[in-house]
């Protein structure tokens, strides 16, 4: 505690390790890290409390589990399956119970979306992914790694005596006043059991329409969408785009005493008080299909089906939007215009959709810079051209990047804000659904009239200084319309 260093990124290919100090010029604190890790040292400046923070949280889960290392350390023997698989019922040592605790809050400090825990062959390893990317965390022995895992799933309601066949379970707990769910799903992988944590907070999931990313117009075009009475709305994207924050967001601007909304999930993502979730149980034949079928008896005003999976989900998504209600669902597709593509591709009359189908959204996340050590530069052409535009195209005016600091976990990022591809289905996309032409006739006339692409999204977000141009590259890809 002499110097208040705290390491928070390690590039081993470079023998670098950078670290977090109050006094950036304290030689002596900079020469004894030096020496101690045995390679170069890159300070950045952080605040006293931060580093502190650190230290409380994360060091000491360490401390907790090098704790119950060496209590355990003489009951466990490796070649004897049934002397491991006793590590279970150690579960409850007060080491463990502490380490799962302040490895938590180290999590939701961290604003980390996901946690992952994965056995190798001589250690575990953990890691968190914050901000749609993993970094590891800590390597924990095999010692204690199966006492961790059981408590885990003690928590959330597992059988911890059960590896050999996937399990799923919730946990709910508190942070900082808020109320946090996690949901465990176990798998049983070569070296043992991988547990991956889902961080479910509803902070995070559900929030203001104004800050879920849409520029202005975009969201006055949203909110005509969604100010409809009947009709389909269909938010697509792979796994992990913000899909599910967007609904929620939706759902909660929405709500009000007037109105009954009624949600098929699976699994119930966030209860929310103001509306009516189910939640879908293929073992009694509860699937999206079938409680849409059902649902409509419940007089609902809006209805949100989790995803659209099948025929059966689509046939009665479509008579829900027929017969006067708002649907509100997603699609697995890359942009906006396949949407269509793939609802025909279930089983969908395309005169169906034409007559239904409001709008489509495409949806990605993009990290943003950090406000704290983000700065100005000026790109050349080759540094903008994997995102197809030159210096011409900015005007003169800098783009931001963030240089790393221990707010960012020296990453240059800080959150992120979903791009979108917003698809209106006007007349003449409805008498192209009509004639099932295909998606890229669709795109093409859907961009004259004025859709923006998630490139252009992307582009745009970049030019305003929010994202960088490796961000929009890794998340949008280098192939987009060409400008005209």
């Amino acid at each position: 505690m002499k110097h208040l260093v705290v390491p928070i990124h390690l590039d081993e290919e470079k023998e670098l390790m950078t670290i977090a100090v109050v006094n950036p010029w304290d030689v002596e604190a900079l020469e004894t890290v030096r020496r101690v890790a045995g390679m170069k040292v890159q300070p950045v400046i952080s605040t006293k409390g931060d580093i502190l923070k650190i230290i409380r949280e994360f060091h000491g889960f360490r401390t907790s589990v090098k704790a119950a290392e060496r209590t355990m350390a003489d009951r466990i023997n490796f070649s004897s399956l049934e002397q491991y698989t006793d590590v279970n019922v150690r579960y409850t040592d007060k080491h463990i119970v502490n380490a799962v605790n302040l490895f938590f809050n180290y999590a939701f400090e961290q604003r980390a979306s996901d946690i992952h825990i994965e056995p190798k062959h001589s250690y575990s390893q953990i890691r968190l992914r914050i901000d749609g990317i993993l970094h590891n965390i800590h390597r924990m022995s095999r010692t204690v790694n199966a006492a961790v895992c059981s408590r885990i799933k003690m928590l959330a309601r597992m059988d911890i005596s059960e590896k050999r066949k996937p399990q799923d379970g919730r946990i709910k707990t508190r942070f900082q006043g808020r109320d946090v769910e996690l949901r465990v799903s176990t798998m049983p992988v070569a070296y043992d059991e991988k547990i991956v944590i889902r961080i479910l907070d509803r902070g995070s999931l559900v929030q203001d329409i104004k800050h879920v990313g849409f520029t202005p117009e975009e969201e006055e075009l949203y909110l005509s969408f969604i100010s409809k009475s009947n009709g389909i709305i269909l938010i697509t994207g792979p796994t992990g785009s913000g899909k599910t924050t967007t609904l929620y967001s939706t759902l909660d601007k929405l709500s009000s005493e007037e109105i009954n909304i009624m949600t098929i999930e699976d699994p119930i993502e966030m209860i929310h008080e103001d509306i009516n979730q189910i939640a879908v149980r293929q073992n009694v034949g509860l699937t999206f299909g079938t409680a849409l079928r059902n649902i409509v008896r419940q007089d609902p005003d809006v209805i949100m089906v989790g995803e659209i999976r099948d025929h059966e989900t689509v046939e009665n998504a479509i008579h829900a939007a027929l017969t006067g209600h708002l649907v509100l669902s997603t699609l697995h597709t890359n942009d906006a215009p396949s949407a269509i593509a793939r609802l025909v591709d279930m089983g969908a009359e395309p005169f169906l959709v034409e007559s239904t189908l409001i709008a489509v959204l495409a949806q990605r996340l993009v990290r943003l810079i950090c406000d704290v050590c983000g700065e100005e530069y000026t790109p050349t052409d080759n540094d903008l051209a994997p995102v197809g535009i030159t210096t011409a195209d900015l005007n003169g005016k800098p783009l931001r990047r963030g240089v790393g600091c221990s707010k960012c976990r020296n990453t240059g990022y800080y959150g992120r804000s979903a791009i979108f591809e917003i698809m209106p289905v006007s007349h003449a996309i409805r008498e192209l659904i009509h004639r099932s032409a295909g998606s890229q006739d669709i795109q093409a006339q859907a961009i004259k009239e004025g859709m923006h692409t998630l490139w252009q999204s992307g582009v745009k977000k970049l030019i305003s200084g929010q994202t960088t141009i490796e961000e929009v590259v890794r998340v949008t890809g280098t192939h987009h319309v060409e400008k005209k």
